[in-house]
Formats: C-alpha cells, sequence, structure tokens
C-alpha cells in the first residue's frame, strides 16, 4: 500500500484522503499550521490553490526530491475567471516540474469536484481521473491508488498534455460558477 502527504485540508484534500483509505492507502493530511511537519509520504499532493504553489515549493522543495509530486490545481484567474495564468505553451504541472526537477510530477484530480470524487460518481458514471505525467511508473502507482479506491483511472498522456488537462479544468470550473453545471457534476467519460 502507498503512504500519501497531501498538502491541503479543504474540500479536495479531504476527498482524495478518503478516495485513497478507501483503498487501504495511509495518508498524512497537512495544513497551513503544519508548516513544520515534515512530509512522511512518497506520494505528495498539491491540494491547494495554484497561487500557494510557489510557497510550499519554496519552503518543502528539497524535501520533495525522488517523490512522486502530483498537481491537482487550475491555474485560473480567480479575479476574473477567464483566463489561465500560466503562458499558452505551459502549464502549471510543467512549472512545477521545472521548479522540482528531482521530483516526479504528475498532474491529476484537476477536472474533478470534490463531490464527484467522495461520491465515487458523476452522473450516472463512475468517477474518472485524468493522470498526465512523463514517468510511466509513477502514472502507473497514482493509478493503481485511484482504482484501488473505486475509480477510474486513464493515462491522458505525457506532462505536456497538462495544459488541455488544465484547459478541462477550467472550462468545468467556469461553467459551475456560472451555474451552468452542478458542483456536484462534472464530466464524465465513457470508455
Amino acid at each position: 500500500m502507498a503512504h500519501l502527504s497531501i498538502l491541503g485540508t479543504g474540500n479536495m484534500g479531504q476527498a482524495i484522503a478518503a478516495v485513497a483509505g478507501k483503498g487501504g492507502h495511509t495518508v498524512q493530511l497537512l495544513g497551513e499550521d503544519d508548516a513544520d511537519t515534515p512530509v512522511s509520504g512518497d506520494i505528495v499532493v498539491l491540494a491547494v490553490p495554484y497561487p500557494a504553489v510557489s510557497d510550499i515549493v519554496a519552503q518543502r522543495g528539497e524535501s520533495l526530491a525522488g517523490k512522486i509530486v502530483v498537481d491537482i490545481t487550475n491555474p485560473l484567474n480567480f479575479e476574473t475567471f477567464d483566463s489561465l495564468v500560466v503562458p499558452a505553451d505551459s502549464s502549471a504541472a510543467a512549472e512545477i516540474a521545472t521548479a522540482l526537477p528531482q521530483s516526479r510530477v504528475l498532474k491529476a484530480f484537476n477536472t474533478t469536484f470534490a463531490a464527484t470524487l467522495a461520491s465515487g460518481t458523476a452522473g450516472p458514471l463512475t468517477t474518472t481521473v485524468l493522470i498526465a505525467g512523463d514517468d510511466a511508473d509513477a502514472k502507473s502507482i497514482l493509478a493503481g491508488i485511484v482504482t484501488s479506491g473505486g475509480l477510474n483511472a486513464i493515462d491522458a498522456g505525457s506532462l505536456k498534455r497538462a495544459r488541455e488537462v488544465e484547459a478541462l479544468g477550467f472550462l468545468q470550473l467556469t461553467l459551475a460558477v456560472n451555474e451552468k453545471v452542478s458542483w456536484t457534476g462534472g464530466f464524465g467519460v465513457a470508455a
């Protein structure tokens, strides 16, 4: 079984912890007050808003070397909800990978809402977690955690695909903010 450290105790952090727990994995859940607590997991989930990532990298970067780091952020402009704040040819995950060159960075969970992770469904479909990254072993490990927790996982390709995965997350968030879809709904994948 895997051991995860989740940085962020909000809805997404708790929902990811619950999925991992259903699969028999152990979780260390760390909030803002735990900045001095070392991460103990081999997999570290960044369950924080994108603007908080740079502080985490500055504070914990060295301790993340050799670990699988899962970026769940949606790097959108939270003031206007009308654009992503990373360059058009990049992604939040790519920027994190550059900042953490000794970590195995993955993009995942940003196209699901906490409610669909908790319920395990998006409408009539099983919740699907898209995973992008350059390390096949890291993607396989995360996919195993996701599927053991009762969800589906799809390998979305290399870390270059994080840009499209982030665009999909951005679209879903803007639809929910504008009450076009429910916060308990989302995109489903039928294979």
